[in-house]
């Protein structure tokens, strides 16, 4: 697979990566060795960036990426976070961050972090202070690139003054376009940038049913985007995508992700599925080349984004 460099720091990874929190969290019961294989089929794909967190099941969704990697952990970058509490508040003092990366190497058996997150902003430790703290991490070489997930141009700039930033992870698909006005700063700052829900939490793949019709544990139940009204409208959109994906020889999910591709040179997006053959279906978007006339039509059938908001109300992210 092609590679991409994520910020000015020497971050050089796949151009699409994984993303392993739905083995663990959000999309219903998991299966620990269903999450494994996929990994696997993403390494053997020439996948080389693995994405998990702390928040990601506790300790468990670390615990399956780092024995699923064990035998090849040299050739990949992993990337986890640190931010949250157990009741979903946030906690980025120094000293949580101190035991949250002690407590991921542990998990993921590894010496070395690639890439370590700051998942959300807290708004009550100053950014200077997280910054200065992976800084001490990089400079001891247990951790190897900073990164922030959800912030804004502020929190973004005095971070960087501290301590680069190689990458900003967000929320970027054909359904969710919000954080273009981010890319500027970005550029400016030579900061790669790493879309999670690439596929739309899996509307782009075609397969979506209404609301009410996942496990009880799935965030689909509640995301406005699969509310009546809004999920109607989405099915539609993806079907005028699936039919264009055909005329190209592809999938949904391959043109959503070939779209994100051709967003720029600094874009690795990280869909994450549990099924194996997926993994090799996302895998294929990598060598789909869209021509401008292709990207105009993707924009006719989708101007503006997906219908209905990202999160129910009030648990959007503010960016500052």
């Amino acid at each position: 697979m092609q590679k991409r460099t994520l910020g000015r720091q020497g971050l050089e990874v796949s151009a699409l990566g994984y993303g392993a929190m739905g083995i663990s969290l959000a999309y219903g019961p998991g299966d620990k060795q269903e999450g494994v294989a996929a990994i696997h089929a993403a390494h053997d794909l020439g996948v080389t960036l693995f994405d998990t967190a702390e928040l990601y099941g506790w300790g468990e969704n670390e615990r399956i990426v780092g024995s699923a990697v064990a035998g090849y952990r040299d050739e990949i970058v992993i990337a986890t976070k640190f931010g949250f509490t157990r009741e979903f508040g946030f906690d980025s003092r120094p000293a949580h961050i101190r035991e949250v990366v002690e407590n991921s190497l542990r998990l993921l058996g590894t010496d070395h972090i690639d890439v370590l997150y700051q998942h959300r902003v807290d708004p009550q430790v100053p950014i200077e202070d997280v910054a200065g703290t992976v800084k001490e991490f990089i400079d001891a070489g247990t951790v190897k690139y900073f990164g922030l997930s959800e912030a804004g141009p502020e929190t973004i700039r005095r971070a960087h003054a501290v301590q680069p930033v190689s990458v900003l992870q967000t929320e970027y698909s054909l359904f969710e376009r919000d954080v273009e006005v981010l890319f500027p700063t970005l550029a400016e700052l030579g900061i790669g940038f790493v879309p999670y829900s690439p596929l739309g939490r899996g509307f782009l793949t075609g397969t979506a049913k209404p609301a009410g019709e996942y496990d009880p544990t799935d965030m689909r139940n509640t995301d406005p985007r699969w509310q009546p009204g809004n999920f109607e409208k989405n099915v539609e959109a993806t079907r005028q995508l699936s039919e264009f994906a055909g005329t190209l020889g592809a999938t949904v999910a391959q043109l959503a992700l070939a779209w994100l591709l051709a967003q720029g040179e600094h874009i690795v997006p990280i869909p994450g599925t549990r099924s194996a053959a997926r993994v090799a279906e996302n895998v294929g978007a990598a060598d789909l080349v869209l021509s401008a006339a292709d990207l105009a039509r993707i924009d006719e059938i989708l101007p503006a984004g997906g219908f209905g908001a990202r999160y129910a109300q009030g648990r959007t992210p503010v960016w500052h």
